[in-house]
């Protein structure tokens, strides 16, 4: 055995023997504060915390809407394709979002596959998962991956940052739009991910799932 290995042996020999005299050190030290009765409280398991279940950018925040309620605004500018949001939840099948979820929580989650979705379960998870992206015909938000919303362009500080439900949302809804953008389609369903017009505006800013689709319904009609 050449002596540099020997050398390498002893210094993590060392280091382990230091490791375990800390951790018996401040096992003693915690023991004497407690027996002492000390003030001092040394936690010896995790608090746990409440974390936020979804991403916001630093460079946004939440306000009131001209659209509906509140709504997420950028506070500095954005390039095109920056991360805005990342929406953080539970996977949850269709039957218990509408059966469960939906009737105590409302509209709070995001389509990832035909019967599968990303919502939160509880009214306390529902507030720390909200991203505040209201719907718009003329929006500046697409996703990539599933559940990564970014800009499809540039965006000025003071913008309110939106997305069209066209990008995310495949099922059976039909309701009437108020965004009050000068292309407002005035109806949106959920169903809009099939309309030519904005398979090409949105080239690229469709959900995964979705751009699944559109690239089986383009094969379709070549066929």
């Amino acid at each position: 055995m050449s002596s540099v290995t020997v050398t390498r042996m002893k210094m993590i020999a060392a280091g382990r023997d230091f490791i375990c005299w800390l951790l018996d050190t401040r096992c003693k030290m915690l023991d004497f504060f407690q027996d002492q009765g000390s003030s001092i409280q040394y936690p010896r398991a995790p608090v746990k915390t409440i974390q936020q279940l979804s991403y916001l950018s630093a460079k946004t925040k939440v306000r009131e809407s001209k659209i509906h309620g509140r709504g997420l605004f950028a506070i500095a500018d954005i390039a095109k394709d920056e991360v805005v949001a990342v929406k953080g939840g539970h996977i949850v099948d269709r039957k218990t979002l509408r059966e469960k979820i939906t009737p105590r929580l409302g509209p709070v989650e995001i389509q990832i596959d035909d019967d599968l979705f990303i919502a939160p379960v509880t009214s306390e998870e529902r507030e720390l998962s909200m991203l505040y992206s209201n719907h718009s015909c003329n929006a500046n938000l697409g996703i990539r991956g599933e559940i990564t919303f970014v800009a499809m362009r540039d965006i000025h500080a003071g913008e309110e940052l939106t997305h069209d439900w066209a990008v995310t949302d495949d099922d059976d809804y039909s309701v009437q739009c108020r965004c009050g953008a000068p292309n407002c389609r005035k109806t949106i369903t959920g169903k809009d991910w099939q309309r030519r017009e904005l398979q090409k505006r949105y080239e690229g800013y469709f959900s995964a799932y979705l751009a699944r689709k559109v690239a089986m319904l383009d094969m379709g009609s070549k066929l």
